[in-house]
């Protein structure tokens, strides 16, 4: 069921909360990469500091492990297990903390990946990594190719005719602005008459798109959205050809701590006003490895190593209490 409205307030209150105070001190929400984002933000080849933590950029990541759950892997189906693999397919790590390259340039690293092994350990299953563009993500899973997509995928009732999904973060999308803008956006109205950027075929479109309409409904001037494929976006912010820009607001939360330019001006849930976004692996609907997905992200909750992983990444404010099948998504337009 959709949360009601007092509670979605109230958890977009403590989600901004927790956003600004991530920031504050050196690291965001609603899923982006999850929403197709492919802006190139690796950071300076060194370590950095989100969250309070040191962030190991190496190809040495001495990632967290925990052990495998006999009765959680007899969940999986009998091909994969058969195989031994978990074909994982990922963005092409071009978004930090979600999925980038480590200083060797080859091998991916981020909060994704992380899971990914996570889930593989409790399964029992070697994990393969495939780097792909986000639309082949899902070609790749239409196809088989590929058994599992872990790329910051927003729950969307239009995904889920076609795919089953095992939530494992909150999907915050959130708002750049250069530092000392004093723009804040908590709503459709903050943004009237305002250049905002966004990349094109993601749920932040989506959501510029209800709220220029909204503000039109509503007597005021409509949202100018300005489309970004790429790292552009931070020239026509510095410059002020746009006055912010909305993705997934890790990457965005993550960038900010690298430069001290930019600031979060705002959060929103990826879901939209009415369903609180979570972002979930993904897998072709009805081929029966939803519930091993489901068994093993609730063990690695219960365990404490998904936690772990979340503050080793400084995302401690995106965490779930419980991973759930197939719940709520954004609405279809």
């Amino acid at each position: 069921m959709p949360l009601p409205r007092r509670a979605l307030v109230a958890a977009a209150g403590a989600l901004a909360a927790a956003g600004a105070l991530a920031a504050a001190l050196a690291l965001t929400a609603c899923g982006g990469a999850s929403s197709g984002a492919t802006a190139e933000l690796a950071p300076a080849k060194g370590s950095i500091a989100p969250n309070g933590a040191v962030v190991n950029l190496t190809a040495d990541q001495n990632r967290v492990t925990t052990a495998k759950v006999d009765a959680i892997a007899a969940l999986v189906p009998e091909e994969i297990r058969r195989k031994g693999t978990l074909a994982v397919v990922d963005s092409l790590g071009t978004t930090p903390p979600l999925d980038f390259y480590a200083n060797d340039d080859r091998t991916i690293i981020g909060v994704e990946p992380d899971i990914a092994t996570l889930v593989g350990n409790v399964l029992g299953l070697k994990v393969e990594f495939n780097p792909v563009s986000w639309e082949n993500i899902f070609v790749g899973l239409d196809s088989g190719k590929y058994d599992v997509g872990l790329s910051n995928i927003t729950v969307t009732e239009a995904r889920k005719e076609k795919y089953d999904f095992a939530t494992y973060r909150l999907d915050v999308l959130g708002f750049e602005a250069r530092k000392g803008s004093g723009l804040k956006v908590a709503g459709a109205k903050d943004l009237a008459g305002r250049s905002v950027g966004v990349s094109s075929g993601t749920n932040q479109e989506k959501l510029l798109i209800s709220w220029s309409e909204e503000n039109t409904r509503n007597g005021l001037k409509p949202i100018d959205i300005k489309y970004f494929q790429g790292t552009e976006f931070y020239l026509a912010l510095s410059s002020g050809r746009i006055d912010a820009y909305v993705g997934p607001n890790p990457s965005l939360a993550f960038h900010v701590a690298q430069t001290g330019e930019t600031e979060i001006v705002g959060t929103y849930s990826g879901g939209g006003a009415d369903v609180l976004g979570k972002i979930a692996a993904t897998t072709r609907k009805g081929n029966g490895l939803v519930q091993a997905l489901n068994g093993a992200l609730n063990e690695v909750i219960r365990n404490g190593s998904y936690g772990q992983v979340l503050k080793r990444w400084g995302l401690d404010n995106e965490a779930v209490p419980a991973s759930e099948v197939n719940p709520p998504g954004l609405p279809k337009p």
